[in-house]
This record gives structure tokens, C-alpha cells and sequence, in this order.
């Protein structure tokens, strides 16, 4: 039986999990700081999304950055998978990296061991350090072993339709792990995403906020360098409406 593509959007509030399941998502990614390309979010957060109804990937990740990760970080997030997990989370995006750009098979060991700790089932994803991987393809072929669910990939390109070839071989190289294509994803992109491998879609369809600030307006650090820049991203429904269609052909 062939199984739907699955349609995941990437948010950071309960409005934006509402536009996503009213939109036609199977399933969020919650994070915080979307411009930085996200952070772990709060457990009040998790909790709140969690109530909206649809499947939470929560992302752990305790800084922006590259992904090459001290002990003292990886010990945070594994309290931070766990803390996910206690506050409804289906599962946990995780990922860290070696300094010379292999899989930081140990520190995903860990994250996997925190996931699993509860005793229910949860999905886990690697996240887009594949990406800034020496090799994708080699990095994807060692996540069966490991007990991952899925990785989320451009294919190591800086848009996912720039990547299908290597997402294509990725697919090839991890039997059982669900290859979900990421990265300047737009609706158009997802046909061609699909029939390259990818078994699940993920975008932000994001748009920036309006800002509601109702006095001046100065810097307070890299947000943005004017008071047009300083907002946030918020969920965009037509977005994910439009991308629900290109799922269905």
C-alpha cells in the first residue's frame, strides 16, 4: 500500500500549530527564534502547541550556530528532550556534529537514549546538521542503527530543489528512515521533492509579522537593522493551504 507523503509545518506558537491543522498539516515542528533557524522552545510552549491537536516535533537545539556541540551542550539537550517529551511532545528533532563534519554518533546516541527514556513511543528526527555534513549520504546510511525515525534535508543544497539528486540517494541509503525534504521549501518545489524520494515535506510558510510596538524603536542586538526588520515570523495559512494542494498532485 503506498502511504501519503506527509505535509509538516514548521511553527513557533499555538496560532501558527491552529493555521497549520486548520490548513491541512499532519503534523508541526515547534520551535523558537525561526530567523536564527530555530531554538529549543519553552515547556509551557510545548505543552500549548500540544493542546492545538496535531502531532509536536519539538526541536532541541540550545544555541544558533554550527552544530558541533561541547559535553555541557549535550547534556542540556538531553534535559531538554526529556523536558519536550514530559510536556506532550510525539517527538524531538535532534542532531550534532563531529569538527571535522561526521555524525556526532555518540551525542545522537545520547538525545536517542533521553527520547526513548519515558518508555512511549516517540518519533526522532535529525535535523538539518546533515546538511552541514561532510557527506549527507553517508551521514543518512548510519541513522537506521541509531533508532531514528526520519531526517529533515535540503540534500546539502541551500534550497531542497537544488538537492534532489542527493536526496534521492539519501532515501537509497536509509532504508526505514523517513527522508523529509526542508529548506526554502515553496509549494511549487513539492511534486518534484516527492517523486526524488522525499517521503515527507516540511516547510515554514512563514511571513513576517507586523510589529505592534507602539513607542521608538533602537537595536537590541542582531534582530534586525531596522525597526522593519525586527519582528518575528508568524504562519502563513494560505501558505500551508497551497501546499496541502501540491501534496495531492
Amino acid at each position: 500500500m503506498t502511504v501519503r507523503p506527509a505535509l509538516e509545518i514548521a511553527v513557533t506558537s499555538p496560532a501558527g500549530a491552529r493555521a497549520a491543522r486548520e490548513n491541512g498539516a499532519d503534523r508541526v515542528e515547534l520551535c523558537t527564534a525561526l530567523e536564527l533557524g530555530g531554538l529549543t522552545p519553552s515547556a509551557a510552549l510545548v505543552e500549548a502547541v500540544a493542546g492545538e491537536g496535531l502531532p509536536v516535533q519539538v526541536l532541541v537545539r540550545c544555541r544558533p550556530g554550527d552544530f558541533v556541540h561541547d559535553a555541557e551542550e549535550i547534556a542540556l539537550m538531553a534535559a531538554e528532550v526529556r523536558s519536550a517529551i514530559a510536556s506532550g511532545a510525539s517527538g524531538v528533532v535532534i542532531g550534532a556534529l563531529t569538527a571535522d563534519g561526521a555524525l556526532d554518533t555518540e551525542a545522537v546516541a545520547r538525545l536517542v537514549d533521553a527520547a526513548r527514556a519515558p518508555g512511549r513511543p516517540v518519533d526522532i528526527t535529525l535535523h538539518r546538521a546533515v546538511d552541514q555534513s561532510a557527506d549527507p549520504v553517508a551521514t543518512a546510511a548510519l541513522l537506521p542503527p541509531l533508532g531514528l525515525t526520519r531526517v529533515l534535508t535540503s540534500g546539502g543544497a541551500p534550497a531542497a530543489a537544488d538537492g534532489l539528486g542527493t536526496i534521492a540517494a539519501m532515501a537509497a541509503a536509509a532504508p526505514g528512515v523517513q527522508v523529509m525534504a526542508g529548506g526554502g521549501v515553496r509549494p511549487a518545489d513539492i511534486p518534484a521533492l516527492i517523486a526524488a524520494g522525499a517521503a515527507a515535506v516540511h516547510l515554514s510558510a512563514k511571513t513576517r509579522a507586523s510589529p505592534r510596538r507602539g513607542g521608538g524603536w533602537v537595536p537590541l542586538g542582531a534582530g534586525g537593522a531596522s525597526a522593519e526588520q525586527d519582528t518575528h515570523f508568524v504562519t502563513d495559512p494560505g501558505v500551508v493551504a497551497e501546499a496541502r494542494r501540491a501534496m495531492a498532485g
